[in-house]
């Protein structure tokens, strides 16, 4: 073989190994998944960062909570701060509207125009408490809403445990509308991770997003990893378009319906005690002289029927009007305005430690949340302890 067919020998074989090179690390760069975190209010006003390799954020836009839509404070600061270091930022809610179809819209109509995260990005469901019994009407209320977020123009996902969805969601109808759509919690232990241990994830068809700990960092802090890329939406140009289009689908195909906030009733339950609006407002006008006081919602909640009410200076309570069955069924409860306090569970808490905590007996702190103290209770979840 002469020189000049050497050289070009092995200029293409170095031509070959260097395309092979290519493609190679092209693959490892496709299947590199992107971490992130999720904050809620307790992360506070500008969150509480991983890692600087981290490339996106979860904020708590709020929720549904006790019959009623309580935003964050912290959400819009948030999602600032998630933008200034250079992160894609989505939107979660908690989504404790149970099997109610009337309160399922009325919360997305609440906080949809609420967002502030760009078009085409995610806004996940938190559906981990307060399920119903029939697994038909949670799963229909869960897929009325993520039409309404994709109708808003943003991408729909749907955040749980496996054990949880796989008890009280029928999973597959919203894999099978909106492809891989699935975030899932799933925790080896309570030990500091910074990587996810791929032997515990929560094995589903359509899981896009995986969160492998509560122990990203010392202290503690939600890890997450993007399995599909989903956390680029509303970060491309094609997404944004899709957003748009989806917006545009909506508005020229669906009528645009307002939800009334004022009154947030639960159609299924009988409304036993009928008073006026001008008498819910004078029991807590009467308590709190001298300020204006505005009468906000009916809520049926435990069997027990309460008035949501704001105050002037903008702290809101409830007082309990009657009850809706037993010996003081249609009564009127007397007296100063009662007003809940929450806990939010912790890892490791239980029944017992949080009842302990708080002066109250295991049955009574169960029963007065709904459920039994042989009832799992999740991380996040909130608690009415007074």
């Amino acid at each position: 073989m002469n020189k000049h067919k050497l050289k070009a020998l092995i200029l293409m074989v170095g031509a070959i190994f260097m395309a092979f090179l290519m493609v190679n690390v092209t693959s490892q760069a496709s299947t590199s998944h992107d971490q992130g975190v999720d904050w809620s209010k307790y992360n506070g006003n500008s969150g509480t960062f991983g890692y600087n390799t981290d490339k996106f954020v979860f904020s708590q836009a709020g929720g549904f909570y006790g019959g009623t839509n309580i935003p964050q404070t912290t959400y819009n600061s948030q999602v600032k701060a998630a933008k200034k270091a250079g992160k894609r930022v989505h939107t979660y809610l908690w989504d404790g509207v149970g099997g109610n179809m009337t309160n399922a819209k009325a919360m997305m109509a609440y906080y949809l125009p609420r967002v502030r995260t760009p078009k085409g990005s995610i806004v996940a469901l938190d559906y981990e408490d307060g399920a119903s019994n029939s697994v038909t009407a949670n799963t229909n209320v869960i897929l009325a809403q993520m039409k309404l977020i994709k109708d808003a123009g943003y991408t729909p996902m749907l955040y749980s445990g496996k054990a949880y969805l796989s008890a009280h969601v029928n999973t597959s109808a919203m894999v099978k509308a909106y492809g891989s759509c699935l975030w899932l919690a799933e925790y080896p232990d309570y030990l500091v991770r910074t990587k996810p241990d791929y032997n515990w994830f929560p094995s589903m068809d359509g899981v896009a997003i995986f969160q492998f700990t509560s122990m990203y960092k010392a202290g503690g802090l939600d890890g997450n990893v993007d399995l599909t890329g989903i956390t680029k939406s509303g970060y491309t140009t094609a997404s944004k378009e899709q957003a748009q289009t989806n917006v545009k689908h909506s508005q020229d195909t669906f009528k645009v319906v307002k939800y009334n906030q004022r009154g947030v009733f639960y159609p299924d339950r009988t409304l036993a005690v009928r008073y006026t609006d001008s008498d819910k407002v004078s029991q807590v006008a009467t308590y709190y002289k001298g300020e204006s006081v505005t009468y906000n919602a009916v809520i049926i909640e435990h069997d027990y029927v309460w008035a949501r009410y704001t105050r002037s200076n903008g702290l809101y309570g409830f007082i309990k009007l009657g009850v809706t069955n037993g010996q003081a069924y249609g009564k009127r409860v007397t007296g100063q305005p009662v007003s809940h306090t929450f806990y939010t569970v912790k890892y490791g808490d239980s029944w017992w430690s949080i009842a302990q905590r708080n002066g109250l007996g295991m049955t009574t702190l169960a029963s007065q949340n709904g459920k039994t103290i042989y009832t799992t209770i999740y991380p996040g979840q909130r608690l009415v302890v007074r």
